[in-house]
This record gives C-alpha cells, sequence and structure tokens, in this order.
C-alpha cells in the first residue's frame, strides 16, 4: 500500500493475560483474534476482553454499565489519549512536529445472551512506521468514519457465534488502535494489511481450537470478494498457534488512501506464535502476500512481499513496562518490468526497531517511543524526506490518556 492507509489486526488476543473477565461480563472471542482463548484461570474482575489488547496496557477492571433489559448489562468503556512527536526527514506531505488527538472512543457492548452488539465511535488516528501522519480528523473522513468497528452478533452457543457489519482483520499480530498495542505506531508489516471490513465473520471453538471464517470486502472496498480465514491452537496457558489467509477471489478496481488497488487484489498468509509467562509477552511472526498480474487494472507484473517481526513485552513493576519490535521486509520486482510498489518502491526492502516504555495507574497511562526505519532499493521519490530520496527516519513520540 502507499503506506498511510495499510493495516490490524488482528490475531489471539493477549488482553486476557493482563485483564480477565468475571462471570458478570462474560469473556466472548474477539472479532479480530484468530487465537483460541486463554486458558481458564480464576476471574479477577470484569474487565472487557474486547476490544482486545496486547498489552501492557490494560483495560479498565471496572467498567459501567447498565441494565438494557432484555439485552442484559451492557458496558460503556472507551479511551481518550493524545499524541505528539519529532521526526527527521518527513515526507513532503508531512511535519517535523506533530501533536494530536490519537483516541476519542466510545465503546458500547453487551457481551452475553443470544443477541449480542459491539458499537465503538469517535475520532482516532492512525500512526504508522515509514508513513506520513493522517491527522485525526482526516483519518475519520478518509478511513471509516465516526463508527470504525460496529457489528451485531448472534451466539447461540457458547462456541459458535455469527457476526456481521464493520468488523476487524483477521490478519496479522497488530491491532487497528494506539491503546490496543504494545508500541504507539503500527508496523511495517501491518501497513500491508487490511485495518477493518465490511461482512460476515462465523466463530467455532473446538476445545484448543478456534476457528473463524470471513466473507467482506478486504480493504474497505464495498465489494464483498474477500474471503479470510483463521485457526488458533492454544496449545497450553503460555503457548498459541495461529495460521491465518485470505485474499480476492475477484476483481477490485477501487483505488483510494484506505482502498489501494494492489493490495486489494492480493492474497495474504500469517504464522503467528505467542508465548505468555509473566513478565513476558513475546509474538514472532511472518507474513508473505502476493499480488497477481492483471493489466486491467495497471498491475504489468505481479509482486510479493515477505517479512517477520518479533514484537516483545517485559513488565518490570505492575505500573511499569517495556516493550519493542523488530521487523524486517522485502518486496519483489524493479521499476523496469511493471511491478506495482509496495513498500518504498517497487523491489524495495524495509526494517525497523521500536522501543516503548509505558506507566500505568488504574485507568490512566502515558508511554513515550524511539522509532528507526532503514530502507534499501528505493525508488526515487518513494522513501523520505521532501524529495523521497532518503532511506531513514527516526522518531520520537509521547502518548498519554485514560482507559475508562
Amino acid at each position: 500500500m502507499h503506506r498511510i492507509f495499510l493495516t490490524t489486526v488482528g490475531v489471539a488476543a493477549l488482553g486476557g493475560a493482563l485483564a480477565t473477565t468475571s462471570t458478570d461480563a462474560l469473556a466472548q472471542a474477539s472479532p479480530a483474534a484468530p487465537a483460541a482463548p486463554a486458558a481458564p484461570a480464576a476471574p479477577t474482575s470484569n474487565a472487557m476482553t474486547t476490544p482486545a489488547l496486547t498489552g501492557p496496557l490494560a483495560a479498565n477492571p471496572n467498567p459501567f454499565k447498565f441494565d438494557a433489559g432484555p439485552l442484559g448489562p451492557v458496558y460503556v468503556t472507551g479511551a481518550l489519549s493524545g499524541l505528539a512527536f519529532a521526526q527527521t526527514n518527513p515526507v513532503a506531505t508531512d511535519k517535523s512536529f506533530r501533536g494530536d488527538i490519537s483516541n476519542g472512543q466510545v465503546i458500547v457492548q453487551n457481551t452475553a445472551g443470544l443477541v449480542q452488539f459491539y458499537a465503538q465511535a469517535g475520532v482516532y488516528s492512525f500512526p504508522i512506521l515509514g508513513a506520513a501522519y493522517l491527522p485525526a480528523k482526516n483519518t475519520n473522513n478518509q478511513f471509516f468514519g465516526p463508527l470504525p468497528v460496529g457489528y451485531l452478533k448472534l451466539a447461540p452457543t457458547d462456541s459458535f457465534s455469527i457476526q456481521v457489519g464493520k468488523l476487524p482483520t483477521l490478519f496479522g499480530a497488530e491491532y487497528a488502535f494506539t491503546f490496543e498495542n504494545m508500541n504507539i505506531e503500527r508496523g511495517l508489516l501491518w501497513n500491508q494489511e487490511p485495518i477493518v471490513s465490511d461482512g460476515i465473520q462465523a466463530n467455532y471453538t473446538l476445545g484448543p481450537l478456534a476457528f473463524s471464517a470471513s466473507l467482506n470486502d478486504g480493504y474497505y472496498s464495498g465489494n464483498y470478494n474477500w474471503l479470510s480465514g483463521s485457526v488458533a491452537w492454544t496449545i497450553d496457558s503460555s503457548n498459541t498457534v495461529s495460521v491465518v489467509a485470505g485474499g480476492n477471489f475477484g476483481q477490485t478496481s477501487t483505488n483510494t488512501l484506505v482502498t489501494p488497488v494492489a493490495q486489494s487484489n492480493s492474497d495474504i498468509f500469517n504464522v503467528i506464535y505467542t508465548w505468555t509467562s509473566a513478565p513476558w509477552t513475546i509474538t514472532p511472526y511472518f507474513q508473505l502476500t502476493n499480488v497477481a498480474k492483471n493489466t486491467s487494472l495497471g498491475i504489468a507484473h505481479d509482486a510479493q512481499t515477505y517479512g517477520g517481526a518479533v514484537l516483545a513485552s517485559y513488565a518490570l513493576t505492575d505500573n511499569i513496562s517495556l516493550a519493542g519490535r523488530a521487523e524486517i521486509i522485502g518486496s519483489s520486482g524493479s521499476t523496469t518490468d511493471g511491478s506495482p510498489s509496495l513498500i518504498f518502491g517497487p523491489g524495495s526492502d524495509a526494517w525497523s526497531l521500536t522501543v516503548t516504555p509505558t506507566y500505568q495507574q488504574s485507568i490512566f497511562f502515558v508511554r513515550g517511543e524511539l522509532s528507526y526505519v532503514g530502507a534499501s532499493s528505493t525508488s526515487g521519490g518513494a522513501a523520505f524526506g521532501h524529495s523521497g530520496k532518503v532511506n531513514d527516519q527516526e522518531r520520537v513520540l509521547a502518548e498519554a490518556g485514560i482507559l475508562f
């Protein structure tokens, strides 16, 4: 993708490792999470399991709720946060210094019964490594509007459910919104994935195995020609392996910021492993994408990306943690064979390092971040700096807010 629009999310929810659910708020499978639920443990709070949080940030353990009659208890949670950052070598459409709201969202949901719902509304932004920052007001307008995620869920049994609406993607090891992830910025691999898709999704759990399958519109194109699915195996309380695959079985000609034509006509494959053993959480994963030749769409040659990443978080104390991410991604093709640009020009490569210390006290949090992106084999005008010819970028960020 052209890097600001590309996206999460989602894989096995690790939020349950940090905040588990009480019987008053029954645990449910996240729509974005292909992994099976964590091994049963004694409930400690009624913190929401949706939206999923990979940590180190933890959900409010005592969210506001009210009785909605036949719908049962309805919970109201959300995130309010702002960020600021400085960066080297901003591209022509960006600035050296930025300050903005990163989340101003309210989430309303119920978590039990045959008929359930989830509605996440407000403003948001997607800070992404290697991509120009798009302010929250523009992100809302050009991405998913004031209701980025919202769906109806039918759960006839504890092991089977169907969701219909605006659903988080099944792909990747990072979620869409900053408060859900170990790091403030999303990564280079995340930037090849859908973020939110309109469609229908079925979920089924069989012992340690969790299955999800979805018919959707991929990169939010409005064309329901994507199939995606995931299988997750919870080996034990510390180990989970997920396989996610999907792609476009038709053709999508739309080409916008949120719906880039090359990625909209691609296939994606993930293998994701998660190891959790306090105070550590470590998630390595592999990703492959393929864009087939399609001259009617202006894609004169097929192209692939192939990459891997390791995300890790270590809890220093009950309130302080340190997270990091290392990743590398490459792409095929050249400027002479008609291949599409999937990173920083046809055939380009990139790698990144990110470090994010976090402090959380009750519902309040503050965190900082240092990140570096290096690129090679870039095309003129497709990299960093106002000329697009610089091959690296550093950022220092800060984010603070509340999870209510």
